[in-house]
């Protein structure tokens, strides 16, 4: 892996093809996409997407606020949005723990 400990997309398609030597690469391309395309669809219409033993995708309201610019510390208005989140499930919690 890389220095940064951030796996990038090519990565880990590589890293399904070694784990899957029956498979081509674009198989596994299309597979990858279909996933996270499916995954951006549902919340993209509001709803979730729960993956047992890894976690929840959701999508939370961000109500409209004043922010300020960084650079010249003027105000400015932030518009409501909704954001995307990510809960973890017991097990990937108790994996990150080592417990």
């Amino acid at each position: 892996m890389r220095e940064s400990d951030a796996m990038i997309r090519s990565e880990l398609l590589t890293a399904i093809a070694e784990e899957n030597p029956g498979l081509r690469a674009e198989e596994i391309e299309q597979v990858v996409d279909i996933f996270f395309d499916e995954i951006a669809e549902r919340l993209a219409e509001g709803g979730r997407v729960e993956l047992r033993g890894f976690g929840a995708f959701s999508t939370r309201e961000r109500q409209a606020r004043t922010g300020r610019n960084p650079r010249t510390g003027e105000a400015v208005e932030v518009a409501a949005k909704r954001v995307p989140y990510f809960k973890p499930g017991k097990e990937i919690r108790e994996r990150l723990n080592g417990e």
